[in-house]
């Protein structure tokens, strides 16, 4: 299961050119994906429903946390979401938080995961925290503030395992 990881949008825009401010490869990494996750700041309900439909085309199954920027999708989406895909365990927050701490506090917010996908930073990070548990920051593909590239993050999971993982500059 081909998984793509976004977060940090930042997409204020509404109607035809909501997914305007994506890159291409962003774009293309969710034309080929099973599942898309945004892990918040997507920020406008236009851009939302422009990236669910464009997961739903690709036929992706699509599912999104609200971030400390998306004050127009409260009631639209979930805090945090914990959802099984191909037998691997994946929560989603947005703010995760201070990096001091970071493992054991995910750890303690989502006890049975696997991988916790997170944003706010929009410094991607790929990380292993308490009992193995992956912490993974897919970055931002619209505003990379002190990161040299924009990014998103892909897994491939099978068999209740993450077979792949990695942040890529788009």
């Amino acid at each position: 299961m081909r998984v793509v990881v976004l977060a940090d949008t930042h997409l204020r825009r509404d109607g035809a050119d909501a997914l305007d401010r994506l890159p291409e490869a962003a774009l293309a990494a969710v034309d080929g994906a099973d599942v898309v996750l945004h892990a918040g700041d997507v920020v406008s309900a236009g851009a939302l429903a422009a990236l669910q439909a464009r997961a739903a085309a690709a036929g992706a199954a699509f599912h999104a946390v609200l971030g400390n920027n998306d004050g127009a999708l409260h009631g639209l989406l979930p805090e945090t979401v914990l959802v099984e895909l191909a037998g691997v365990r994946v929560g989603m927050i947005h703010d995760s938080g201070p990096r001091n701490g970071r493992p054991g506090r995910l750890r303690r917010r989502f006890p049975t995961a696997d991988v916790v996908v997170f944003g706010h930073s929009h410094e991607p990070g790929d990380d292993v925290g308490v009992d193995g548990q992956r912490l993974f920051n897919p970055g931002s593909p619209t505003e990379r503030r002190r990161q040299p590239d924009r990014t998103i993050g892909l897994l491939d999971l099978a068999g209740g395992a993450v077979r792949r993982h990695r942040i890529i500059p788009v």
